[in-house]
């Protein structure tokens, strides 16, 4: 709350207002891409899928004849640092800003960046500003897809067996002794395994709003009764390697990280993932443009590409993304399409913190 009052406060400082920036929001969409050719370039700030990402938009280039250039960037931490240290600045070297969606919790969009653009774009009725338990408001805009699931070694497992329900996991677990491994450091796949774990134990819906946290103990007494059962890893790699090694039969894992090291054969395509009936969570990116912004024509336009059903295919076919258009092509992913059902999401309705520390002290340590 302190950083989302901080950065509100410097930007209301320098006087930036997306509302009073200028009326490109009013204009025809023809216009806005005129405008943009003639910025003639944009500066992307993302933090991952580099390389990637600077041959991909070389057909944005061409198509618009727009030069897209993508600075070295850290982490995702490091470029909503910069976006606060330009605050101040008349106009600021970030034209368009990745952030994971619930970045919005903590960030005033309204006074950070310019907006709202939602509507503006050609396929609003497609898109959407609202991912990872985050509301853009129409300022943000979801443009990359993840889902959390279960890892499985298909040469052992047949998928047919796969355990769908909470009942199903407990005798699996059972039957399978020490063959399902997860982390509640480290990453967020076995993290979202505990939550939805919890929640299936507790009986609480995926849609609850929950006005306080309720009685995690059964869901202690659950993991604490199978604590010969499972196996406690390090980390996401952790859990993908030692599948791969043959050590574990099922282990929570990211679609596009799996996705990734499968294509650089880094993991084996015997280790497939599915998303079963219990919920595992989704979330996702936003892309932004901040309000004191050199190029908004040219961040809108990009924008509206990057989002549109062609590159989101393409996201999903390349990267294992999970398509955020619904005009986009499901097909193409790790998890079937009829199994996307079932994707709940990271902030209802157990908050996240709770059952982790929960689960550190209560199963962990005791």
């Amino acid at each position: 709350m302190l950083r989302k009052l901080v950065l509100a406060a410097v930007v209301a400082a320098a006087g930036f207002s997306s509302a009073h920036a200028d009326d490109l929001l009013s204009k025809k969409w023809d216009d806005i891409v005129t405008q943009a050719k003639q910025e003639g370039e944009l500066n992307w700030y993302v933090w991952y899928n580099l390389p990637e990402y600077r041959e991909y938009v070389k057909s944005f280039e061409k198509e618009y004849g727009i030069k897209v250039n993508l600075p070295e960037v850290s982490s995702a931490a490091d470029a909503q640092k910069k976006l606060l240290a330009e605050a101040g600045r008349a106009t600021g070297d970030i034209d368009v800003l990745a952030m994971g969606g619930d970045a919005t919790n903590v960030i005033d969009v309204t006074k950070v960046f310019y907006g709202p653009i939602l509507k503006t774009l050609p396929d609003s009725g497609d898109i959407t500003d609202k991912i990872n338990g985050g509301d853009g408001k129409g300022y943000s805009i979801a443009y990359w897809g993840n889902q959390t699931g279960i890892a499985y070694d298909s040469n052992r497992v047949d998928a047919a067996t796969l355990p769908q329900t909470l009942d199903e996991l407990s005798a699996w677990m059972e039957k399978n002794p020490g063959q399902l491994g997860f982390n509640y450091l480290n990453g967020g796949a076995g993290q979202s395994f505990l939550h939805n774990v919890g929640r299936n134990v507790l009986g609480v819906t995926p849609d609850t709003k929950l006005s306080a946290t309720p009685d995690m103990q059964p869901v202690w007494d659950w993991f604490n009764k199978r604590k010969d059962q499972f196996v406690i890893t390090a980390s996401n790699a952790d859990s993908m390697t030692r599948i791969n090694s043959g050590e574990f039969l099922l282990v929570p894992a990211w679609e596009d990280n799996l996705f990734s090291l499968i294509k650089k054969n880094e993991v084996g395509s015997h280790i497939k993932i599915y998303l079963p009936k219990w919920g595992m969570n989704g979330g996702g990116n936003i892309v932004a443009i901040p309000a004191n912004s050199g190029h908004k024509a040219a961040a809108m336009v990009f924008i509206s590409w990057l989002t549109s059903a062609k590159v989101q295919s393409d996201f999903s076919k390349l990267y294992g993304a999970s398509p955020t258009n619904t005009k986009a092509d499901f097909s193409q992913g790790l998890i079937p399409a009829d199994q996307r059902q079932y994707t709940r999401s990271w902030t209802q309705p157990l908050p996240r913190d709770e059952v982790l520390g929960g689960f550190a002290k209560n199963v962990v340590e005791n």
